[in-house]
Parts: C-alpha cells; sequence; structure tokens
C-alpha cells in the first residue's frame, strides 16, 4: 500500500492546540492523526457489523413469531420467578 497525501483545512487555534497536545505526548502529529483515522475506520466496521448481527437477530424474532413460535404469558412469568427465586436463595434472602 503507497502513501498518499491528506491535505485539509483546520482552524488554526485547533492545529496549535493539537500540534502541542501531540508534542506534549512526544508524539508525532501525523502519527496521531493516522491513529485517529484508523480508530474512526475500525469503529464504523465495528457499528456495521453489530447492526447487521441485530437486525439479524430481529429479522429470527419477526420470522419465529410469524411462525408462532412464541412464550405466553404465564411462561415468561414462570421463569422469572424461578430466577428471582434462585437469585433471593443465592442472596441468603427469602423470596419475594
Amino acid at each position: 500500500m503507497s502513501d498518499v497525501t491528506f491535505t485539509f483545512e483546520v482552524d488554526e487555534d485547533l492545529k496549535n492546540e493539537f500540534t502541542a497536545a501531540a508534542d506534549a505526548t512526544d508524539s508525532d502529529s501525523a502519527q496521531v492523526l493516522r491513529d485517529l483515522m484508523r480508530d474512526f475506520v475500525r469503529r464504523q466496521h465495528e457499528a456495521a457489523d453489530y447492526d447487521a448481527w441485530f437486525r439479524a437477530q430481529v429479522q429470527i424474532g419477526l420470522d419465529q413469531a410469524r411462525a408462532g413460535d412464541l412464550f405466553s404469558h404465564e411462561e415468561v412469568e414462570a421463569e422469572a420467578a424461578a430466577w428471582r427465586a434462585d437469585l433471593e436463595r443465592k442472596l441468603g434472602r427469602r423470596t419475594i
């Protein structure tokens, strides 16, 4: 991969503060910008991956609901009661 020049305008005060902050940490300003760019791109990829996963999970839920693969209110309440009882037991308290 070859290097290219990336030129952009920035407020002079911001540039001066950024350069001073980079210098204070013995960092090269250009390297700090490259690191920030890499981090931004990584976060965008992670966000897109999460969005795709989440949409797939929602679709699975919708498909299950359309197929009638649902839990009744009573089943949910019974499982929640068991969870609460187990938690209370672990905490050494009486069941609420």
